[in-house]
């Protein structure tokens, strides 16, 4: 099983009377840190309106088929969101949200499987706790936080680990005028001033990590640049997440329009992360990265075996 060699630190609760027994196995814990060959996540949008796949899963059964294909082809995590985030999108009610994801993550545990992580890509604490009863095991924040005061607590509270990614703004307005004057820098210490905040909320330091939230207000060169010295954020102490997959500043460079056609770009970047020190890999097209991912780690297992 892949995840037994991915995650080396997964325990389960001590209390076995713990309120998760909504479902009908015992929830896991695991650390970011105990996190040995990076991992994939693969993204489940339940959206109408996400700027890759929207509306192809919506429908809970389509969700469910994909969810178990993204399984069979490699997926460690199943990223399950109810909003989409792409550039001038509008929010969307905690009420609709919840009832977009916890459907589809009661099915996944009750058909397809009791053992994958699943993240739930929300702001918001309400939606997060939902979806935790009905399985779930990490919260990925786009707001790393900021969005809902409750969201640290709630995940210190329950034991939830976190990932904290930078954004310039929020979505509707995120890409109307972004500006850094020393992007990686300035993107390093909104995370690590986020992380610490986690901390403060009683957040165990093993359960946080960071994302530098490639096209997340960011202009081309930003995005650049934050690609380029991915290796800072991975030596920065907190375990990283890329989520480059299909961004649209990647369209601009290959002089494709679709993001359908950006799959073999998204591999180059996965390689890059890979060999960067990147631990967690946001992705849609789970099949073609896993193979990137499984390469470059070999490569680099291979370099620090000479002798």
């Amino acid at each position: 099983m892949r995840l037994a060699t991915a995650f080396s630190g997964l325990v389960q609760p001590v209390d076995v009377q713990h309120e998760l027994l909504y479902w009908k196995i015992f929830q896991m814990v695991f650390d970011f840190t105990q996190i040995n060959k990076p991992v994939l996540m693969g993204i489940l949008n339940a959206t109408p309106d996400s700027f890759s796949d929207g509306g192809q899963f919506n429908d809970v059964n389509a969700a469910v088929k994909h969810c178990q294909q993204m399984i069979e082809e490699g997926a460690d995590i199943i990223d399950i969101g109810g909003e989409s985030s792409r550039p001038g999108s509008d929010s969307v009610a905690i009420e609709e949200q919840i009832k977009r994801v916890v459907p589809i993550i009661t099915r996944i545990r009750n058909e397809v499987s009791d053992d994958v992580l699943i993240s739930i890509d929300t702001t918001w604490s309400d939606v997060a706790e939902a979806a935790w009863h009905a399985g779930a095991n990490i919260i990925n924040d786009i707001s790393a936080g900021q969005g809902d005061s409750n969201m640290l607590s709630f995940a210190a509270q329950k034991q939830v680990p976190v990932i904290l990614m930078h954004m310039a703004g929020i979505p509707k307005t995120m890409q109307d005028n972004p500006h850094y004057d020393a992007v990686v820098k300035e993107v390093l210490e909104h995370l690590h001033a986020r992380a610490e905040a986690a901390l403060a909320a009683g957040i165990a330091r093993q359960h946080i990590a960071i994302d530098p939230g490639i096209g997340f207000g960011k202009r081309k060169q930003d995005n650049l640049d934050l690609m380029a010295h991915l290796d800072r954020f991975a030596q920065s102490g907190w375990p990283v997440l890329l989520g480059a997959s299909r961004k649209r500043f990647m369209g601009s460079i290959c002089q494709v329009a679709s993001p359908a056609e950006l799959v073999s770009a998204t591999v180059v970047t996965t390689a890059i992360g890979v060999l960067a020190g990147v631990k967690m890999f946001r992705v849609h097209d789970v099949k073609e990265n896993r193979h990137a991912l499984d390469l470059s780690w070999e490569i680099m297992q291979a370099k620090q075996h000479e002798t």
